[in-house]
């Protein structure tokens, strides 16, 4: 297994930890959701942005 997938499989896992973490957090609802969903949601959106950047450099390196 390569770095760059290594690298892929953990931002993926990362994303759904992010992912569940929020819902998690917006299923109990209360003081800690109103402060800190909003900054949880963009760190799943950049986690997952970067995954995807990732996964595109992968694709790439291979068709090259």
């Amino acid at each position: 297994m390569s770095l760059l997938t290594v690298i892929i499989v953990l931002a993926l896992i990362a994303t759904i930890v992010t992912l569940a973490w929020g819902v998690g957090s917006m299923a109990t609802g209360g003081t800690y959701d109103k402060k800190h969903s909003e900054q949880l949601m963009f760190t799943r959106i950049g986690i997952q942005t970067f995954a995807f950047v990732m996964l595109l450099v992968a694709v790439y390196l291979t068709v090259a």
